[in-house]
């Protein structure tokens, strides 16, 4: 059973599996910091200067003691940070669709390179079984 193990651990999709998932999560890091720290300040400068993830429906204010300690924290519904999530996916998905589209480009120069000819055709052949045939 180990053996079996070791060879199911060793195949190359299991080593090319693991190798995409870390690599998907250096480009969700990547991603995450492009979408948080370059775009969304755009959005937020051409949206008056707002901040979505501070944007909230509150439920229960923060109740603080005497001695400025809080003493219940604040029940708040956070739906600025359900916008910037939609605003991430809205950003990875086009990001996405242009990668894919360049790489489904950049795929149909390789299948439309015309093929070598591996010899005579079908034709060529029925024809010269035929020539011999008559002599």
């Amino acid at each position: 059973m180990l053996k079996e193990f070791k060879k199911f651990i060793m195949t190359g999709n299991v080593i090319e599996f693991a190798v995409a998932v870390i690599l998907a999560g250096a480009v969700g890091l990547v991603v995450n910091g492009f979408v948080n720290d370059i775009m969304m300040p755009i959005i937020g400068h051409y949206a008056g200067g707002m901040d979505f993830a501070q944007l909230k429906v509150v439920l229960d204010e923060a109740v603080v003691g005497a001695d400025g300690i809080v003493t219940k924290a604040e029940n708040a519904i956070m739906w600025g940070k359900w916008v910037n999530a939609i605003i991430n996916l809205i950003i990875v998905g086009f990001v996405l669709f242009i990668m894919m589209r360049a790489y489904n480009k950049s795929k149909k120069k390789e299948e439309e390179a015309p093929a070598t000819p591996a010899g005579p055709t079908q034709e060529e052949l029925l024809s010269e079984i035929r020539d011999l045939l008559k002599k």
